[in-house]
């Protein structure tokens, strides 16, 4: 089976598969257009007869991990036509990928996925949940009025305060995406949507909401506040709609306190999982993570079985990392057979923020004494 990354005069045959596997169609005087955004993409393809049978993006991106920024590989666009299906084609190019994806220096890999079974076999875990509020009118209440004011923009009069806003707020998390201004325009705003920015007394943007309001429903689509006073701000502007509207629904991460702080918290909240993450280099996000330099070194068994560059036993502490991997005709150190052992679907958990190694030990997926597991 041969793997080749597209070609551009393949690009339009890549599009024409993503069509018909996902059901849509580009119409013809934005093809250009999206044929252009793919020369931003590594498309790995598989061939038969001539004709593309299947292939994969990898489209190269950013976060924040621990207030800084890595290096990330997005996968996307997988897709093989039926009668090529079930001959091994996703999971050649999910291996092929992931090894691009380390050449290319991508230390992790995100992705949205259409089932998380099946890509959790290739060792992407959840990154996060998404909680969904439902507000009826009747518990549209203004809180305390704050000093503050808002500000509205849309798509045409989008301002780069939102961004900043985005930068302060994206940083207090591991995984969220580094966005410039082009991504905003055409991924988070749409024809319809506007954004609310809230601004304190000293003019400074606290928050934001992007929102539609359609058919007596205000939709917020996103919602970011990097303290009380702009939560509350924002609040107050959504509750101002309260004679257009008869619903409104908030989508947020599932850490915001929201809708805690409101006089009646009560509401229809509903909690699934979003994206799902993978550590792409395990030796390099290791030694990049900020552990606990003064914590007593710990060892960890990690096991790959798709990333075989990962297998082997790593030795974090006193603020550095050392692996220990057999290699092909040298000798090589023996790891204690002390540690923890875990996959690189844990890893990924608990490096991203999702889970703890204890609540994961008492899922029976680590394994290890439960002294170094709370170490670790």
């Amino acid at each position: 089976m041969d793997i080749k990354i597209l070609k551009e005069d393949e690009y339009l045959e890549s599009l024409r598969l993503s069509e018909y596997a996902f059901q849509y169609r580009v119409p013809e005087e934005k093809i250009p257009a999206r044929l252009e955004m793919l020369k931003s993409h590594k498309l790995l393809g598989i061939r038969e007869n001539s004709a593309l049978a299947a292939k994969l993006h990898i489209i190269p991106f950013a976060v924040y991990m621990n207030g800084e920024v890595w290096d990330m590989g997005g996968i996307a666009g997988v897709a093989t036509y039926p009668e090529y299906r079930r001959s091994g084609h996703v999971k050649s190019l999910i291996i092929e990928a992931l090894a691009q994806m380390k050449h290319d220096g991508q230390i992790v890999s995100l992705l949205a996925p259409f089932d998380f079974a099946f890509y959790r076999k290739f060792g992407w875990e959840i990154l996060s949940d998404v909680k969904k509020v439902t507000i009826e009118k009747v518990n549209l209440k203004l809180l305390s009025p704050q000093s503050g004011y808002i500000k509205r923009n849309s798509k045409e009069t989008h301002h780069e305060d939102i961004e900043e806003i985005y930068r302060k707020y994206g940083k207090k998390f591991s995984g969220m995406l580094v966005r410039d201004t082009k991504w905003w325009k055409e991924h988070v705003h749409d024809d319809q949507s506007q954004a609310a920015v809230f601004y304190n007394t000293s003019k400074e943007a606290r928050g934001y909401v992007v929102f539609n309001v359609k058919d007596r429903k205000m939709e917020i689509k996103e919602m970011a506040a990097l303290d009380q006073e702009a939560r509350v701000g924002l609040w107050n502007f959504i509750c101002q709609h309260d004679s257009m509207v008869d619903i409104v629904t908030v989508n947020l991460p599932v850490h915001d306190p929201f809708p805690y702080f409101l006089n009646q918290p009560k509401l229809k909240t509903e909690v699934m999982p979003y994206f799902m993450c993978r550590i792409v280099n395990a030796k390099k996000c290791l030694e990049r993570f900020r552990f606990d330099s003064t914590a007593d070194p710990i060892f960890i068994h990690l096991e790959d079985p798709f990333a075989a560059w990962n297998n082997g036993s790593y030795l974090i502490g006193n603020g550095e990392v050392k692996e220990y991997k057999a290699k092909e005709g040298s000798q090589c150190l023996n790891p204690p057979k002390r540690g923890i052992r875990l996959t690189i679907n844990e890893l990924s958990a608990i490096l991203f923020g999702y889970k703890r190694p204890e609540e994961l030990y008492d899922l029976g997926l680590i394994k290890g004494a439960k002294q170094e597991v709370d170490q670790f």
